[in-house]
């Protein structure tokens, strides 16, 4: 059975940090790219930044030099350490497992509010 369990979210003021954990289980998670989308309320689910299983990472405009993600995978686990947090960064943020031939898994959620 197939998991991934993100934590780590929660509540924090303007210019905070969080760091966001995802761990896998039922994979074989070095053959994985792993992502982290975001969705905020009312609006679409959106890319936020990828691991490929080699370990390129890239990331979307509005997180860059904010953002990092990167990956353990002895503990089969990515991470997103979000710095200068701004209100709109507000979002449920999915952890995404793709092993680019069919495979594809999402977990939970978890809940991000940025606020004063």
């Amino acid at each position: 059975q197939v998991q991934l369990v993100e934590s780590g979210g929660g509540s924090v003021r303007p210019g905070g940090s969080l760091k966001l954990s995802c761990a896998a289980s039922g994979i074989t998670f070095w053959l994985y790219d792993m992502k982290w989308y975001y969705q905020a309320p009312g609006k679409q689910r959106e890319l936020v930044a990828v691991i490929t299983r080699g370990g390129t990472t890239n990331y979307a405009e509005f997180v860059k030099g904010r953002f990092t993600i990167s990956r353990d995978n002895a503990k089969n686990t990515v991470h997103l350490q979000m710095n200068s947090l701004k209100p709109e960064d507000t979002a449920v943020y999915y952890c995404n497992a793709n092993d680019r031939v069919g495979r594809d898994y999402w977990g939970q959620g978890t809940q991000v509010t940025v606020s004063a």
